[in-house]
């Protein structure tokens, strides 16, 4: 037995680096499995802008959740206007965190609404810098969301009436553990030739323990308790502070 392994990627949009998002799709089909795709709805983050755009762009992402893709809502405009790192802190500036609740919602509204016009519907969030507080989770369960990709913990839970679908801590200690499940987080924008060897080293060796993201969200969330939120939130800090001193 070992721990299973789920797959999503942040950072989806029209003017996102294709030759390496096609470089995972290659692996995605060798290893037979289906990613969590967290699709920005109206990019204005320069940073992810890195060709330009396809114009096609919807229309293969609806291809590729008819082959099993699953799709979520990838904050908004993917800008970050606050300082603030809300419930989950494994950054300092969020996208909503910080922010009025009415703000919040409005911004929610509209990304909802941009991805419907272009024939996405999805009920799962993932938030920019995996940053949100209880104002986004409040305007979300509002809006019809029913699913976040965040938290720590071996399995899905529920918290604030919303089920959370957890991100590995570090990935190569959940490739030694026995039981649960989590997800490793892949950014493709920013991987180089070196971190695709790794990649393709990763998924030669853990395939067989890794698993379509729609298989994650059928496992029935536990409730999750204080302490286990406040555990939570220290494990985000500590994080946090290892990346600081790491950069340092």
């Amino acid at each position: 037995m070992s721990m299973k392994i789920a797959v999503r990627m942040d950072d989806i949009t029209p003017d996102m680096n294709w030759e390496n998002f096609n470089f995972f799709l290659d692996l995605f089909e060798k290893t037979g499995i289906t990613p969590l795709l967290g699709i920005v709805p109206d990019n204005k983050d320069n940073s992810l802008s890195c060709e330009t755009l396809h114009e096609d762009y919807y229309e293969v992402m609806k291809a590729l959740e008819k082959k099993g893709f699953t799709l979520a809502m990838h904050g908004c405009h993917h800008v970050y206007s606050t300082k603030s790192g809300g419930l989950f802190p494994l950054n300092r500036y969020s996208e909503f965190a910080g922010l009025p609740y009415d703000r919040q919602k409005e911004l929610l509204k509209y990304g909802k609404e941009k991805l419907k016009a272009n024939g996405i519907e999805t009920d799962i969030f993932m938030a920019p810098a995996h940053s949100y507080d209880k104002n986004t989770l409040k305007a979300l369960k509002e809006l019809g969301f029913t699913k976040i990709t965040d938290g720590f913990g071996k399995h899905p839970y529920i918290y604030r009436g919303l089920a959370f679908y957890p991100i590995s801590f570090r990935l190569a200690s959940s490739f030694k553990k026995k039981t649960g499940i989590t997800t490793m987080v892949i950014h493709s924008n920013t991987v180089n030739e070196a971190d695709k060897a790794g990649y393709e080293k990763i998924f030669k060796e853990q395939g067989k323990n890794m698993i379509s993201y729609s298989e994650f969200l059928n496992m029935q969330p536990v409730k999750r308790t204080f302490f286990g939120m406040l555990v939570e939130n220290v494990m985000a800090r500590l994080k946090w502070f290892l990346i600081k001193v790491k950069n340092i």
